[in-house]
């Protein structure tokens, strides 16, 4: 061993391997909650009311007060829009002939109007409520289980903890 040797600090791997798995561990996530739309009427994918039902997998993590009048204020703007985009459908398909097409874009417009709406407002209950409870709700577009259409359904996803104290 020579003089230069005598200062260095030598580490055993293993236990430096271990604490590399240990900061690589992750909380286990459950698997996002799905709403999906529960109107006799859809429009470009969008259903004019979502259930009030709990979902079990909120049990504990959120009050079925709060979840309903979440759902309630989005049924609330579906029940606002939703009858305008219809009545704008139905127009741009009987003119639909006549115009070559582009009777239907107010009704395309309408409906982009309303899922940005429905974005907002789930930014909204995010940033005032469900990030705080570990939660993030957004409206996801997914295909229908039935057949090949799309359909927009509300998605809960639960957000991983952070290891507050797990040295940096």
């Amino acid at each position: 061993m020579s003089f230069s040797d005598f200062d260095a600090i030598y580490e055993d791997e293993q236990l430096d391997d271990l604490e590399h798995f240990q900061d690589q561990t992750v909380m286990p996530v459950p698997e996002p909650i799905i709403i999906r739309g529960a109107g006799n009427m859809t429009v470009f994918g969008l259903s004019n009311r979502f259930n009030v039902e709990f979902p079990c997998g909120l049990l504990s993590r959120v009050a079925p007060e709060e979840f309903k009048a979440t759902i309630g204020r989005i049924n609330g703007i579906l029940k606002k829009t939703l009858p305008l985009n219809v009545k704008w459908l139905f127009c741009g398909c009987v003119c639909c002939c006549c115009t070559l097409g582009c009777s239907l874009w107010p009704v395309i417009c309408l409906s982009k109007r309303t899922q940005l709406t429905l974005d907002k407002l789930l930014e909204w209950e995010n940033s005032h409520l469900y990030h705080k409870l570990g939660l993030h709700w957004r409206l996801h577009k997914q295909q229908c289980d039935s057949n090949s259409m799309m359909e927009y359904v509300i998605l809960i996803e639960f957000i991983p903890k952070t290891p507050i104290y797990r040295p940096d």
